[in-house]
């Protein structure tokens, strides 16, 4: 009888750890199923959006510098395309030789700087139009126009235009292209370029 009494209680026992043990792997499983999800979540919150970059602007700029030994050039022509599909352009020019006078400030045909600002070519002209003032009956894609300068020698002009664009077609895309300061004025009447004299700075767009 008591051997009978001591197989149940073994039985017992064994039936309460088989249990416990199926509790215990249940109990397990539950946790690891949570910590994964835990982990999925955590690495969803850390990846950085893809949504596409919106407010990239196109640029362009010209570093302008003398191309004459006697006469000291330095300034900056910035080009940002605007939303209206514009583009605007701000020039900032010290010439202390130039003092209380205005010069021409034009776009020409090729990059380059070379031979005293000759390399840079005509006048950017892709219309093939007659040279006069910004804005009127005829004029180049490149007739930017005079810059009255102050006391020290520094001015600014700022214009926007439809006319360019950066990069693009032929008839509009201002890269390589050259910006020239010219030691006097643009009459806008005078063929090919307004009898502007002399060459006297120089900046290509890029």
């Amino acid at each position: 009888m008591k051997k009978l009494v001591r197989s149940i209680k073994l039985s017992a026992c064994i039936v309460a750890m088989v249990f416990s043990m199926a509790a215990c792997n249940s109990g397990s499983s539950d946790e690891t199923v949570t910590a994964t999800e835990t982990s999925d979540s955590s690495m969803a919150m850390d990846t950085p959006p893809t949504t596409a970059d919106t407010t990239h602007k196109e640029h362009a700029a010209a570093v302008l510098s003398g191309v004459l030994p006697d006469t000291t050039v330095t300034g900056n022509v910035t080009f940002d395309a605007q939303p209206d599909g514009k583009v605007k352009m701000k020039l900032e020019i010290s010439i202390p030789k130039k003092a209380n006078m205005s010069v021409a400030v034009h776009i020409h045909e090729k990059g380059d700087c070379a031979d005293m600002g000759k390399a840079a070519g005509g006048h950017w002209n892709p219309t093939n139009a007659q040279h006069g003032k910004w804005g009127s009956a005829s004029f180049h894609s490149g007739d930017i126009g005079n810059v009255s300068l102050d006391a020290k020698g520094n001015g600014t002009m700022e214009m926007e235009t439809d006319l360019w664009s950066i990069g693009g077609g032929d008839k509009t895309n201002i890269l390589d292209k050259s910006i020239i300061v010219h030691g006097g004025v643009d009459d806008f009447t005078s063929q090919p370029s307004g009898n502007a004299g002399t060459r006297i700075g120089c900046g290509i767009i890029k």
